[in-house]
């Protein structure tokens, strides 16, 4: 990813070191595995760990890049730059192993690692959100449709829908974990030519991962379609509110706005410009999100037990995918924050829709109280093209008053009534106390 849409801890997790780590992590779990089969000298994993303690990993990393520049294999040369750095004991580094075994065994340990930090984000703009949420439970705005006036609701409702939604992206992130939390030591093709499968099992338990029932010479694709997948959705959570801020930000609409600092220019030509950059800028990495998930479900079909089609894919999307997500969830968090929210102008667009945005409740009343949803529909939508003054002219058709009385009608009209479920909500999400 670019240092523009960088994150330091991202970084770090993709750097050749934190990959270096890994490979390394997983090729002596599988020493230790073999030791307990008396194949490999007792007390040689705790050697190597020892050794890899001791070794500076940026420069086993960078000598295994350097090798690579000649071997054009890039566990091959880790694998000679660990014989270069850690001792005699490196070569029972990789016994019994292909390269996929180390490969998609450490990609599940960097995935599962990296999966931590998002589902932190997920929660750190979670609980943003219920906190302006909370703020503004009971600030009345208008609900639109289409585009169009609908009927009240409240700003505290508005943002809590997204909270709802993250809390389902974080219970999809948590399955997608589950579905990715799988290796492979299972050889060339998956049978186990050269490592049994009980030395398989010892190395990915003490990894914190499972066996992969039927591998190939890959861990299946379609696990990490589902992974790259729910990053995309949990995009599609972000985006959703991020372009809600820019409807609102709109100079016809005015409700909220992006926090805007001392300083901050909105325009190279017109100074008194504030765009809403912060919004935009989530609408674009959010589309990144989708097309980094498309990528990975094409990884899915590879020939027969393996081709190398999804590994150019994967060295872009895995970092590239996970740090815009992690960005964007600081992004947003920050927007949330320092939203500022214009009640009074909300309050304005309510008060300028007139009384029209009450007839739903006045059409269920009259099919009630006996009139067909027919002939009540159209009563009322004759009464609300009227303009303003629907609720008097609605007083003053006999068919209507025959069947509401006017004190019945005065309580469709308010905003306690159409809001009156409003706590019941926020309980459903917060529980009680909200």
């Amino acid at each position: 990813m670019i240092p523009r849409y960088s994150t330091p801890e991202l970084t770090a997790l993709w750097s050749e070191q934190s990959r270096a780590r890994a490979w390394l992590k997983v090729e002596i779990a599988c020493v230790a595995a073999w030791e307990t089969r008396g194949v490999i000298p007792v007390g040689t994993a705790a050697r190597l760990e020892q050794a890899a303690v001791d070794v500076d990993l940026g420069k086993l990393a960078a000598r295994a890049l350097e090798i690579e520049q000649t071997t054009q294999h890039d566990v091959i040369a880790f694998l000679s730059a660990c014989e270069e750095l850690l001792g005699p004991d490196a070569r029972y580094l990789h016994y019994g192993m292909t390269s996929s075994d180390v490969v998609d065994s450490a990609f599940a340990l960097l995935l599962v690692e990296v999966a931590a930090l998002l589902d932190a984000g997920v929660h750190q703009l979670r609980e943003a959100l219920v906190r302006r949420a909370v703020e503004h439970k009971r600030t009345p705005c208008l609900g639109r449709t289409h585009g169009q006036a609908a009927e009240p609701t409240t700003f505290g409702l508005k943002l809590l829908s997204f909270v709802a939604e993250l809390d389902r992206a974080r219970a999809r992130l948590q399955v997608a974990v589950d579905d990715i939390r799988y290796g492979k030591l299972s050889g060339a093709v998956g049978n186990y030519g050269n490592i049994p499968p009980d030395v398989e099992h010892k190395t990915l338990s003490s990894l914190g991962l499972r066996v992969e029932p039927v591998a190939t010479q890959v861990v299946p694709r379609d696990r990490h379609a589902v992974f790259f997948s729910t990053l995309a959705v949990i995009g599609g959570c972000i985006e959703r509110f991020a372009v809600e801020v820019r409807h609102l930000q709109r100079n016809e609409v005015k409700e909220a706005f992006e926090p805007f600092g001392k300083g901050q220019r909105g325009s190279s030509a017109m100074p008194h410009k504030k765009n809403p950059i912060l919004s935009e800028n989530l609408t674009g990495l959010c589309r990144l999100l989708r097309s980094y998930a498309g990528a990975a479900l094409e990884d899915i079909a590879l020939w027969h037990e393996r081709d190398i089609s999804h590994s150019s894919v994967e060295r872009v999307i895995a970092p590239d995918a996970t740090t815009a997500l992690h960005f964007a969830l600081r992004r947003a968090t920050r927007i949330v924050d320092g939203l500022v929210v214009d009640d009074a102008a909300m309050r304005r667009h309510l008060d300028a829709c007139s009384d029209v945005v009450f007839s739903g409740g006045v059409l269920l009343a009259l099919v009630e109280r006996g009139a067909s949803r027919h002939e009540a529909y159209e009563w009322v939508q004759q009464a609300a093209l009227g303009g303003p003054g629907m609720k008097d002219r609605l007083k003053a058709d006999a068919r209507v008053a025959a069947r509401l009385p006017a004190d019945a009608l005065d309580r469709l009209f308010s905003l306690e009534n159409q809001l009156q479920h409003v706590d019941a909500i926020f309980a459903r999400v917060l529980g009680g106390g909200h």
